[in-house]
C-alpha cells in the first residue's frame, strides 16, 4: 500500500500541472506553487500551440510515449467539449532526397512499419497539394496525418482546474527562494512571502528556472533564448486547411517549423536552432537580426508570407538538458528532491504521460519511460543535429 505523503511541486508549467493532477488522483497531500497566474505568462507551455507529432526518427522510445500519449489526446477532444488537440497532420520537407540516419527518412520507415501509411511527397505533390510552399526549394518530404498542434495554454489552464478539484492546494504569485536543506534532506522551501513551506518531497518542475535553484541540474542543463514570429499574412486561407498543416522545413539541419494559421488569422513560425544566451527573467523582445533571419527563411520557402506585417513576437526559453532528453528523477545527493525538467524543447505533446512518470518516480514505482530519463551525468555533447530532432514546441 503506497505510503501517503505530503508533496510540493514547483512550477506549473507541462510537468508540474501534469504531476500535481496525478499524484492528487493517487491520493498524494499536494499543494502547487507558481511565480505567476497559472499559466504563466513566461512558461515555455504558455502559447496559442504546441506541436503535437510522433515523428521522432529511429527513436522507438520516443515513438512509442507518442502513441500512448495520442490516445490521451483523442480522449481529451472527446470530453472536453471543446477540443485542444488539432489533427491537421505533419508536414515535413526536405531540401535533399531524404537519407538513413535523417530524421525524416527514419521517421518514415518507423511509421510505414507501424501501419500509419505517411504519404511521401514530390515536387509534383507539394506544389498540388500545398501551395504555399516554394517547390523548388524541397525535393523530398512526407506527409503524417497522425499529428498536429495543441492549444497550450489553455491545456494547461484546463488541466490546473483539474487539479484543483482533485485537491490539489494552488498556491499561484508565490516564487521559491532557496530549497530547506537539512544534511542532504530537502524538507521544504522558502517562498517570496518569507514563510517556510515544509514537504515530504519538493518536485522541482521550474523549466528554465531550474538550474537556477539547483546546483546540480547546473550542470546538466542551461536555459536557451529561443525567437517565435507570429505572421498576419493578406490571405490567411492560404496557410489553413489541408493544404497547410504544421510542418516542419529541413527540421534537423535548419531548425525551421511553425504552424497553419488560427482562428484570427495568425501563422506562427519558429526556429529551433543554438539560440542566444540570455535569462529567463529578461525581456523576452526578439532582436532585428532576428527577424531578418525569418524574413529571409520565409522568401525562400513560404513566398507569400515573406512581406506579411509581424501580429506579435517573443522570446521564448528553452530548459536544454545537455542529451535533449528529460530529468526525471530523484536528485543524487540530496533525499526528498525530485526533477521534473529538462524539457528540451520538446517535452509538452507528451504532457498526458508525463504526470504518470513523474508520479511514478516520486513513489518509486516503476514506468516503462522513466529509464530513459533517470538522473545522468553530463557526457560528451551529441551531434547538434541529433539535439534539433527532438525542439519543436514553441
Amino acid at each position: 500500500m503506497q505510503t501517503t505523503q505530503s508533496i510540493l511541486v514547483v512550477g506549473s508549467g507541462a510537468f508540474g500541472v501534469a504531476a500535481a493532477l496525478e499524484l492528487a488522483r493517487r491520493g498524494q497531500r499536494v499543494t502547487l506553487m507558481d511565480p505567476g497566474p497559472i499559466p504563466h505568462p513566461k512558461a515555455a507551455s504558455t502559447d496559442i500551440s504546441k506541436v503535437i507529432r510522433m515523428d521522432y526518427g529511429s527513436d522507438q522510445l520516443y515513438t512509442s510515449m507518442m502513441e500512448d500519449a495520442l490516445l490521451t489526446w483523442d480522449q481529451w477532444n472527446h470530453e472536453w467539449g471543446e477540443p485542444p488537440y488539432h489533427e491537421d497532420g505533419f508536414l515535413l520537407l526536405t531540401q535533399n532526397k531524404m537519407q538513413p540516419g535523417g530524421l525524416e527518412h527514419d521517421s518514415f520507415e518507423a511509421l510505414e512499419k507501424r501501419g500509419y501509411g505517411p504519404l511521401r511527397l514530390t515536387a509534383d505533390i507539394l506544389k498540388s497539394k500545398y501551395p504555399a510552399w516554394n517547390p523548388a526549394k524541397y525535393a523530398d518530404g512526407y506527409f503524417n496525418s497522425r499529428g498536429g498542434w495543441a492549444e497550450s495554454g489553455r491545456v494547461v489552464q484546463h488541466l490546473a482546474k483539474d487539479a484543483v478539484a482533485a485537491g490539489v492546494d494552488v498556491r499561484e504569485n508565490l516564487s521559491v527562494v532557496q530549497l530547506c536543506d537539512e544534511s542532504g534532506r530537502v524538507s521544504g522551501v522558502i517562498a517570496s512571502d518569507g514563510r517556510r513551506y515544509s514537504a515530504d518531497v519538493v518536485v522541482l518542475a521550474m523549466g528554465a528556472w531550474s538550474p537556477l535553484l539547483s546546483r546540480s541540474l547546473a550542470g546538466v542543463i542551461v536555459y536557451v533564448a529561443q525567437p517565435v514570429f507570429h505572421f498576419r499574412p493578406r490571405n490567411p486561407d492560404l496557410f489553413r486547411g489541408s493544404h497547410f498543416p504544421v510542418w516542419s522545413a529541413d527540421m534537423s539541419k535548419t531548425g525551421w517549423y511553425g504552424f497553419p494559421a488560427n482562428k484570427d488569422g495568425i501563422v506562427k513560425v519558429a526556429n529551433h536552432g543554438p539560440g542566444r544566451d540570455a535569462h529567463p527573467d529578461d525581456d523576452r523582445t526578439t532582436t532585428p537580426e532576428e527577424e531578418v533571419k525569418f524574413r529571409d527563411f520565409l522568401k525562400q520557402s513560404l513566398p507569400s508570407l515573406y512581406d506579411a506585417p509581424i501580429a506579435a513576437s517573443k522570446t521564448c526559453f528553452y530548459a536544454d538538458s545537455w542529451d535533449g532528453d528529460f530529468y526525471i528523477d530523484h536528485d543524487p545527493e540530496l533525499t526528498g528532491l525530485v526533477y521534473a525538467t529538462g524539457g528540451s524543447g520538446h517535452a509538452f505533446k507528451f504532457i498526458p504521460v508525463l504526470g504518470k512518470i513523474v508520479a511514478d518516480v516520486v513513489e518509486h514505482k516503476q514506468n516503462p519511460y522513466s529509464s530513459r530519463f533517470a538522473w545522468r551525468p553530463r557526457g560528451s555533447e551529441i551531434p547538434s543535429d541529433q539535439a534539433r530532432w527532438r525542439g519543436d514546441s514553441h
